[in-house]
């Protein structure tokens, strides 16, 4: 495609085009391919899990080939004329569950080996979430907006006209192909630990560059946003019923979205860390109250798309923090499991939106209590359980999310028209 990175446009394509027609000389079709490479990314975890060498090598190699088989369907569809709904949201979610899910083989082949780095699974899983959030509420922000011009990228189009500089751009905001072979060659030749710091580090550096890029483009434009891409902002954010109520019974507003947002979250942080046990309830509650007071009008401001990022990194790194702070009876498992599970949803609600089908349903919402909702419960709930009781808890919080989402996902996908588009963003 032409927004493919450089290690696909020149590693892979050449090559899985080859593939793919044999695929379609023997009537396979692309959501089988599809199935494979999920399988293959699968066995790849399960080798890494091993926490051998010899699997950590396996497990290498079988990534890149669950990649190029990742390609394979795309060009297989193109080339049979093979396109459907169903293979479109395959495509579109499979790619998460098989990044993520080698996280966790990493972490399980780590623990083997003595070395516990479940926790820096799980914030590369949450720092990999937020930069697709950065893009999916950044691109719906400017979707359809109008006079969307700025100085900036103004300069990003003169960049482009410089062959070398389009590549590079492309190269360091580290989309799936790049990510992919450094973690595929990471995992064969070092260390778990030193795979995810170098992960962590390299997508760090791409979601600053890209964030800063979008802020940029975001203050020096004079775009007028719609109301379908405020509404778009506003189902991304992902406001539960405690927030809702909060929206419609205060009476003052407390000032700008973002500002106000930016306020419950730094109280939410500093709480976390405070080192009191009821502390990050208190913080929690704060942190509801204003997301409810963001929403209280249409989100068009310049800033108002860094909404959605900024409720995703609030809710999962207050798993994070208090799974570690429970760890001691390995926590951290399960809260990797509920930050899936709630993520999942959360590319649900982006696929939905791509694809012109609105928002997840309001029961559903409302059943897994919204960002704010889950915050409060799981502060609660390790305000007032034992470790081993919290990790219990985790554990069922994550397999009830999982089920009503999945199942509504499943049920919508598979019935619904809509196209399913998938598109990890583009340089800033």
């Amino acid at each position: 495609k032409s927004r493919d990175g450089f290690f696909t446009t020149f590693f892979i394509s050449p090559y899985s085009r080859y593939i793919a027609r044999w695929c379609a000389r023997r009537g396979l079709t692309p959501n089988q391919v599809t199935t494979a490479s999920l399988l293959t990314a699968l066995i790849a975890a399960g080798c890494a899990a091993t926490g051998t060498r010899a699997g950590f090598v396996a497990a290498g190699v079988l990534l890149i080939a669950s990649f190029v088989l990742d390609c394979t369907d795309g060009q297989l569809a193109r080339y049979a004329l093979k396109y459907s709904t169903l293979g479109a949201w395959l495509d579109a979610t499979f790619d998460r569950a098989k990044e993520y899910a080698y996280y966790a083989g990493l972490a399980l082949g780590a623990a083997r080996g003595g070395d516990d780095v479940w926790a820096l699974a799980l914030g590369a899983m949450i720092l990999q979430t937020c930069r697709h959030v950065v893009d999916f509420s950044f691109n719906e922000a400017n979707h359809d907006a109008t006079a969307n011009t700025s100085p900036t990228a103004a300069l990003s189009d003169k960049l482009d006209s410089v062959g070398w500089t389009v590549w590079v751009r492309r190269m360091i905001v580290l989309p799936i192909g790049e990510r992919w072979a450094m973690i595929a060659v990471l995992t064969a030749v070092t260390t778990p630990r030193i795979t995810f710091y170098v992960l962590l580090a390299g997508c760090a550096f791409a979601a600053t560059y890209t964030t800063a890029g979008r802020v940029l483009r975001s203050v020096t434009r004079k775009a007028i946003r719609t109301d379908r891409a405020a509404q778009a902002l506003a189902d991304l954010a992902d406001n539960g019923p405690l927030a809702s109520y909060v929206a419609r019974a205060t009476r003052v507003r407390l000032g700008a979205p973002l500002l106000v947002a930016l306020a419950g979250t730094a109280v939410l942080a500093v709480s976390l860390f405070s080192g009191v046990t009821w502390a990050p309830v208190a913080g929690a509650a704060v942190y509801a109250v204003t997301a409810g007071q963001a929403l209280y009008r249409p989100l068009k401001g310049a800033l108002d798309w860094l909404l959605p990022p900024l409720f995703r990194a609030a809710e999962y790194g207050t798993v994070l923090v208090l799974a570690v702070h429970a760890d001691v009876n390995g926590a951290l498992p399960a809260a990797f499991g509920l930050v899936a599970a709630v993520a999942y949803h959360h590319y649900d609600t982006v696929y939905r939106i791509r694809g012109n089908a609105g928002a997840p349903p309001a029961w559903l919402v409302r059943a897994i209590g919204g960002h704010e909702g889950r915050t409060l419960l799981v502060t609660v709930l390790a305000a007032v359980l034992t470790a081993s009781q919290f990790k219990a808890a985790l554990t069922v919080l994550a397999v009830a999310v999982a089920l009503l989402v999945l199942v509504e996902s499943i049920r919508f996908w598979v019935s619904a028209g809509a196209p399913a588009v998938h598109d990890e963003g583009e340089p800033a």
